[in-house]
């Protein structure tokens, strides 16, 4: 039987592969005026909140069976596991970096686009850093370029290619990786072109994967994949010149909706990384208002004991994304806004310990869980939520949370960040060693070598 193979595309994209390649191949970086003060700072922040998490993740579940699988390969101890004595090759420095990075889902948050863009650039770059022996100044350079290449990527995407089902971390986080690798190695233009190329035909993850080990994995194997596209392009591999934007290039491969002003409107002088955000709760970010609401709940005095049932309002996306209403596990309740509101009202905050199996099999947590009632309402933004506390007494205690904290409008300070990284990491490194850490996370973008403060990332 004939079939049409005519499919709907756009012939007349821009030139987007070669115009990102030299957006990353020429920008002169911070040193040279390339970005503000603030954009670099927020940079620091990223790093720093990235590497906590990866830390933090250490010795999860997930991150033994990573390093297992990897060291079956029998790799050179080119670069740091962070937060264990194991090195390992870059590329699976980066793959196990990277899961480790996501394990929590405590990491960063591009708001606009749901990516979490630190996960693959950060975890690819300083793996190849290290083996290098670059400067501070040069891994912070090769992240901002990399999130703003995966970013905007994402933004001339989203959402159409998340809602078919990609998790747009990984399918534009190799983008992002391999454009920060290339900066990092120093290609030219035309390398770096083909770098993107090569990545462009390895988008991961589905989501699909949500709520198990293999969501972290998306992440990671951006990393990697990102990291090996670079080093290709570097030694003469090729790809195709228009891989990103041509009819049956990535972007309109997996996605309907491809606005390409998004990758080029104020190129080099506005960087996504300036809208990156960062969690106070481990867990999808669409439930971090209704957690926000019922911690707040808590602060006015409610109780558990107290409520015969929570009411809740929210937009369309939070359930699709985080309706899991009888998580079984750690994993699963990440995406359960029904435990998210019970660990909000029992503790006041939701840090990785209140998404342990433990906590969330609690009798207790399951109980009040399920007195959580969530209705849509779609005039309500996905970013907020409107929570009641209907008491035994009869009483109805009303919170309603516009933007969340950790949100671009109510931002985590620099404080709030060292304390949620000292929370992660004290545990795997020692409270000294862990103050040494963020000190040089902070002046990273100052450093000779990368890897005096990957020394300090490890026990």
């Amino acid at each position: 039987m004939a079939r049409n193979t005519q499919v709907a595309a756009d012939h007349n994209a821009p030139l987007v592969t070669q115009i990102l390649a030299r957006h990353v191949a020429t920008h002169p970086g911070y040193l040279a005026g390339g970005w503000s003060a603030a954009v670099d700072h927020e940079a620091h922040r990223t790093f720093m909140n990235w590497l906590g998490c990866a830390v933090g993740a250490a010795h999860h579940e997930a991150a033994d069976a990573a390093l297992a699988a990897v060291q079956m390969l029998q790799p050179a101890a080119q670069a740091s596991v962070l937060g264990r004595k194991e090195k390992v090759d870059m590329a699976s420095a980066a793959l196990v970096n990277g899961i480790t990075s996501h394990t929590f889902d405590f990491d960063d948050t591009h708001l606009k686009t749901i990516i979490h863009p630190a996960g693959p650039v950060a975890s690819a770059v300083l793996a190849l850093a290290e083996q290098l022996g670059a400067s501070g100044r040069d891994v912070i350079d090769a992240l901002v370029l990399g999130i703003d290449v995966s970013c905007r990527v994402g933004n001339a995407m989203y959402p159409e290619h998340y809602d078919r089902g990609w998790h747009i971390t990984g399918s534009t986080g190799t983008l992002g990786a391999a454009a920060a690798c290339a900066r990092l190695l120093k290609l030219d233009t035309q390398k770096t072109a083909m770098a993107l190329g090569i990545a462009a035909s390895q988008p991961v993850g589905m989501r699909e994967q949500f709520g198990t080990m293999t969501k972290p994995f998306h992440p990671g194997a951006a990393a990697r994949a990102g990291l090996m596209s670079a080093l290709l392009a570097q030694h003469g591999y090729t790809a195709s010149p228009k891989a990103l934007e041509a009819p049956r290039g990535m972007m309109q491969t997996v996605s309907t909706k491809n606005d390409w002003n998004e990758i080029t409107s104020e190129l080099g002088q506005r960087f996504e990384i300036s809208f990156n955000s960062y969690k106070p709760f481990a867990c999808g970010i669409v439930i971090h208002p209704s957690i926000d609401a019922c911690a707040q709940l808590r602060a006015q005095g409610v109780t558990p004991t107290q409520v015969e049932r929570i009411e809740l309002k929210v937009h369309s996306l939070v359930l699709e994304l985080t309706g899991k209403k009888e998580p079984v596990d750690g994993l699963q309740a990440k995406f359960s806004v029904y435990h998210g509101c019970a660990a909000g009202l029992t503790f006041g905050r939701a840090a990785e310990e209140e998404f342990s199996d433990e906590v969330v099999n609690r009798a207790d947590l399951v109980a009040l869980r399920r007195k959580v009632v969530a209705t849509v309402d779609d005039s309500i933004d996905e970013a907020s939520a409107d929570v009641t506390a209907v008491l035994t007494d009869g009483r109805r205690v009303h919170v309603f949370v516009e933007h969340a904290i950790g949100s671009l409008q109510n931002p985590m300070t620099d404080a709030m960040l060292e304390a949620k990284f000292k929370g992660m990491s004290d545990a795997v490194l020692g409270a000294s060693q862990t103050a040494a850490l963020i000190e040089a996370c902070w002046a990273v973008g100052g450093a000779s070598d990368i890897r005096a403060l990957t020394a300090l990332a490890r026990p």
